[in-house]
């Protein structure tokens, strides 16, 4: 359970970052709208779309977390993930620039969105729900909070439940924009965009706390730190 409230908790907080970052493909989507209800169907599986990538993406990231709690690095594991993602947030892109690795990154998202242009030519629910599957993959600083919180699960059913649950936290505002146009402005959009930072940072912070085995309910609980036994063998 505290899982679960965890998860919608950071989808909810961190929604109007959706709104802003994935907002135009929302207002973009091939809806029918002959009747509310084609309209209203369409809208939801865009959604469940998007929520079933998270949910494959939090199984994928939760079996990582699994075999980081085996070898006992779980408590490492958390403080890395923190310290990661506050040198996203308070590095300059710059830093980046120069890697290989983000001509490759940027490759393969502009072969994304060219995939999702496609999509907006036709106009039918399985087109609505590909096009919510590939907008789950696109990069996102709060997506990568989901993962973070999908590895710290250290379970690949708990990760793909906690993504799952991450996704269905954004629903509301995403819903919202889609069925009002623009009822949320675009300035409103941007004053959450640029509150987002200091929400990721509080986020970081959180996961090296919990790595730091304080033994602070909830902040820093207690982490077993004991490793699996190995059999050895007893024959000389």
């Amino acid at each position: 359970m505290n899982i679960i409230l965890t998860a919608i908790t950071l989808g909810f907080i961190g929604s109007f970052h959706c709104v802003g970052m994935c907002g135009p493909i929302a207002l973009a989507l091939p809806l029918n709208q002959e009747s509310a209800f084609t309209k209203i169907s369409g809208i939801l599986i865009y959604n469940f779309g998007r929520m079933f990538t998270y949910g494959i993406l939090g199984g994928f990231f939760g079996l990582v977390g699994q075999s980081v709690v085996i070898a006992g690095y779980q408590q490492l594991t958390s403080i890395v993930l923190g310290v990661a993602i506050l040198l996203m947030v308070l590095l300059p892109n710059s830093v980046f620039s120069g890697y290989k690795i983000t001509g490759f990154i940027y490759s393969g998202i502009g072969k994304l969105k060219q995939s999702l242009s496609m999509l907006f030519k036709k106009r039918n629910m399985s087109t609505l729900f590909s096009i919510g599957i590939l907008n789950g993959l696109l990069p996102c600083g709060l997506v990568y909070l989901g993962i973070a919180g999908a590895i710290a699960t250290g379970n690949s059913l708990d990760g793909v439940l906690f993504m799952a649950m991450f996704g269905f936290g954004t629903l509301p505002a995403m819903f919202v924009l889609s069925v009002f146009g623009n009822a949320i402005s675009l300035k409103f959009r941007s004053r959450v965009n640029k509150a987002m930072p200091i929400f990721i940072v509080t986020t970081a912070l959180l996961l090296i706390l919990r790595g730091m085995n304080l033994g602070i309910p909830y902040v820093s609980p207690e982490m077993s730190t004991v490793k699996p036994m190995v059999h050895k063998c007893c024959h000389k």
